[in-house]
């Protein structure tokens, strides 16, 4: 299964998300990287570089995709990509979904066996999602 990455500026922002994505996608690994210590607000390149570890460790070679809160987190990304390996830096896909719909529709798509182009095209049809009812 497709493992899912979220990065984010708060540790309790990205732990709830990483609850409904498990609810809406059983079983699939999803990790997060969230919040600086003492409880401040930021991101760590080395917290998002052993989070991708893990959950590339747990999907193999189904890769994973990474959600990012704001687009200052792809700072924190990029200095953790540094830190993998050519190979493992190759099952990485970074998408610039909506990070609460797209993280749960991509946790749907990983557990209904999708590979990673599928599961990234979900979350990104979150985009085009309407939160309120049209008239």
């Amino acid at each position: 299964m497709v493992g899912l990455v979220l990065v984010g500026h708060s540790a309790s922002l990205v732990e709830g998300l990483a609850a409904m994505v498990r609810q809406a996608g059983p079983g699939v690994p999803v990790e997060t990287a969230g919040g600086l210590s003492g409880g401040r607000l930021g991101t760590s390149g080395p917290d998002v570089a052993d989070a991708l570890r893990r959950a590339l460790t747990a999907a193999g070679d189904a890769g994973v995709v990474v959600f990012l809160d704001l687009g200052s987190a792809a700072l924190a990304l990029d200095i953790a990509l540094d830190e993998l390996e050519a190979d493992a830096r190759a099952r990485v896909r970074v998408t610039e979904a909506p990070f609460v719909e797209g993280a749960v529709i991509a946790g749907v798509a990983s557990a209904g066996g999708g590979d990673a182009g599928v599961v990234v095209a979900a979350a990104e049809g979150a985009m085009r999602m309407p939160k309120l009812p049209r008239e």
